[in-house]
């Protein structure tokens, strides 16, 4: 199988390492970018070859296509002549439908929907799939082979996908905020910042691990650490007076708000 990322930025190339420590050969895979100096760089870094667009699309049996929503109408539009209908085309752009590249490629073209995350960069990533009119079992699995080598998979009805753009896409960004805020008040406490990060973040990364592992309901978690009168009860009480739990909800509304408007801008 040949695989061809077209647009390979940060997360294009997290793929090509996957793929490569996964064991396909270098030869296999190629890159397109924006910038010829970025090509050579990848085609130095992990042996592959540096190609362009439209021969990318009518060389590859996987185009793998992770460019952002606001550069696909282009692309698509230099693509689609070179499409081949028994090409695979794997979309990683927030928003965008499969049924956009059905009806712009070839009649039958296979095509399945991808939402990842940031985390791909350190094979940590939480990645939803959803195929389209003509994307089977042998399609969504190698998909699925895929992703497996950067994190973990799950597949998901494409109704859905706007959800899980809101909610996993933009979720690291959701933490960040939360670990920036604690930071500084870390830093109010009295506390060095490079004392309250690695506080901040080796906790963060605890209790990931205990959600993950545990399988309990982080309800019955965080009660664990909520004693009667104690520290953490008073915390909590302050969150909900601030609305913290509400301006969650309304903050993940938004975001699957904009994902739909941006698909529905590809209609």
């Amino acid at each position: 199988m040949r695989f061809a990322v077209v647009g390979a930025g940060k997360l294009g190339e997290a793929l090509v390492s996957g793929m490569l420590r996964a064991g396909r050969s270098a030869d296999d895979v190629a890159v397109t970018t924006r910038r010829v100096e970025r090509a050579k760089e990848l085609a130095e870094r992990y042996g592959v070859r540096a190609v362009g667009n439209v021969e990318a699309a009518a060389s590859a049996d996987v185009l793998l296509l992770t460019v952002k929503p606001q550069d696909v109408d282009v692309l698509v539009d230099e693509l689609a002549p070179a499409v081949p209908a028994s090409t695979l085309v794997v979309s990683f752009a927030a928003g965008i439908p499969t049924a956009y590249y059905e009806r712009r490629l070839a009649v039958g073209v296979p095509v399945v929907r991808v939402m990842t995350n940031t985390p791909v960069l350190v094979d940590a990533a939480m990645s939803a799939i959803s195929g389209g009119a003509h994307a089977g079992e042998v399609h969504l699995s190698m998909v699925e082979d895929l992703l497996v080598t950067v994190g973990r998979v799950i597949r998901m009805p494409e109704a859905q996908q706007d959800a899980v753009t809101a909610l996993s896409g933009s979720g690291p960004a959701y933490f960040y905020y939360l670990v920036e805020a604690m930071t500084d008040a870390g830093i109010l406490l009295g506390l060095p910042r490079a004392v309250a990060a690695e506080l901040l973040v080796q906790t963060a990364l605890g209790s990931a691990l205990m959600l993950r592992d545990s399988g309990e309901h982080p309800v019955k978690l965080r009660e664990a650490v909520t004693s009667p009168a104690g520290t953490t009860i008073n915390a909590i009480r302050e969150l909900e007076n601030h609305g913290v739990r509400a301006a969650f909800l309304a903050a993940i509304e938004a975001a699957r708000d904009r994902s739909a408007e941006l698909g529905r801008a590809h209609e």
